[in-house]
């Protein structure tokens, strides 16, 4: 369809353009008349016929997908899963692009935001997590959506209708062995297919019964501040919907690139921030021994009723029932139709009595929206010697490394990993030590779309 004379491009019309570069999300950047187009399903240097499929704010950018390659790179390669293309599943924003180009692509989506957010120039690799097959079958937990007739798939990018799959490429065999697609599921809206580590895989339908508890094996080494190696092979249980890495080998990697990066000594005290069922805790609290202590901070009910399960055995450590910023007295931020529109200021916590006044390791694992400027800033002034951040979001975490960089914390040490193979996302591990503190005259910290 040609493009219709109008100011700016508008959903429906196609333009062949140049891509530029990667940006964080799952898209690509391209240029046409001066106004941006974050197209999907291509790589940056090739030339592609997008077709817009959503305007921005104001019509300031656009976003498309890639209908037809019109001049390909060498990288690109056909998507294994058929369900993968252009109006389909949401769920892999890169199975057309070949798996050593996606560990770059990602690595230059993290250089990008610490550049832009931190204003750091940082030198990663996005490393492989063992536990996959070429990007494939790695997917221990698979939500799928239901439609009005009762069919089971995957819901189409960037909205809520659904697709009726066959089965998903980058499931584990073991999801894949439930069969949930070719199910009938009348009156349900969605099913989780789970696959623990220890056990059998399970189905869990929302709305129904109370999910059950699985569990899940971690066996992990890592070298410790004396020397040796120190091991950890235990169990750990949780809800089948509740919170756990959904790649196969990733606890065990994140654990092994955490406790290496805290290296925690015997005697010292530890905060587990955003805890969840205690996975970093019972480490912790191995390494720092009887006399040192361990406080586990989860705001989930559930979660925090299996981390004290599941850390029964350790009396060093403390589960603490609470949302990281109303341990600390931080403020919530205010939820769309503000606390300032309605006349009221933010909620604002007392800390909590159980929070010590000072730590010497601190391990976070916040949401995808980061851990913020006062939780940061909170953390900061403990006076932690060590501080490993765990970020399922580059930007949150550039953001937040620039709130610990103004709080007198520097970056000392960043890895990434391919956790999540075939999409956009990336895990980090950062490692912050004390350090000179930002130049008090540096720019504000940017939101990710670019906004003060």
């Amino acid at each position: 369809m040609p493009v219709p004379h109008h100011v700016g491009l508008a959903v429906g019309d196609e333009v062949a353009v140049e891509v530029t570069a990667v940006a964080h999300g799952g898209h690509c950047v391209a240029r046409h008349e001066g106004q941006v187009l974050f197209v999907r399903h291509t790589i940056p240097g090739e030339r592609v016929l997008a077709r817009v499929t959503e305007s921005g704010a104001g019509e300031r950018f656009v976003r498309a997908d890639a209908i037809e390659v019109l001049s390909a790179s060498p990288d690109r390669v056909d998507p294994p899963c058929p369900w993968a293309r252009p109006g389909l599943c949401g769920g892999c924003d890169l199975q057309h692009v070949a798996l050593h180009r996606q560990h770059r692509l990602k690595a230059d989506v993290v250089r990008e935001q610490m550049a832009r957010l931190a204003r750091l120039e940082v030198d990663v690799e996005v490393e492989p997590v063992p536990g996959d097959s070429g990007g494939l079958g790695w997917r221990t937990r698979v939500e799928h959506a239901v439609d009005g007739q009762g069919r089971a798939g995957l819901r189409r990018h960037r909205s809520h209708d659904v697709v009726p799959i066959d089965w998903c490429r980058i499931a584990s065999p073991e999801v894949t062995s439930l069969d949930v697609p070719s199910r009938p599921w009348p009156g349900v809206e969605l099913v989780d297919a789970v696959a623990p580590s220890a056990g059998e895989p399970v189905t869990v339908v929302v709305p129904g019964d109370p999910p059950p508890v699985v569990r899940e094996r971690v066996v992990a080494a890592w070298p410790g501040p004396d020397g040796e190696e120190h091991r950890l092979d235990r169990h750990y249980e949780l809800s089948a919907r509740g919170f756990w890495q959904v790649h196969r080998g990733a606890a065990q990697t994140f654990l092994t690139a955490v406790m290496a990066a805290a290296a925690p000594r015997p005697g010292e005290r530890a905060l587990d921030l955003y805890a969840g069922v205690g996975l970093f805790s019972a480490a912790l609290a191995g390494a720092v021994g009887g006399s040192g202590q361990v406080l586990a901070v989860e705001s989930d009910v559930e979660a925090s009723a299996h981390a004290r399960a599941n850390l029964a055995a350790y009396g060093n450590v403390v589960v603490v029932p609470s949302r990281v910023d109303d341990a600390f007295g931080v403020a919530r931020p205010s939820r769309r139709g503000s606390a300032r529109q309605r006349g009221s200021r933010p909620r604002q916590q007392r800390r909590s009595v159980l929070l010590p006044a000072s730590a010497d390791v601190v391990v976070l694992d916040p949401p995808r929206t980061g851990a913020g400027r006062g939780v940061s800033t909170e953390v900061a002034a403990l006076g932690p010697r060590v501080i490993v951040y765990v970020a399922c979001d580059p930007a949150a975490l550039a953001r937040d490394t620039a709130y610990l960089g103004e709080a007198g914390y520097r970056l000392e040490g960043l890895r990434a990993f391919d956790a999540f193979p075939m999409t956009h996302h990336v895990e980090c591990v950062a490692r912050f030590v004390p350090g000179p503190a930002e130049d008090p005259h540096a720019r504000e910290p940017r939101t990710s779309d670019g906004a003060a």
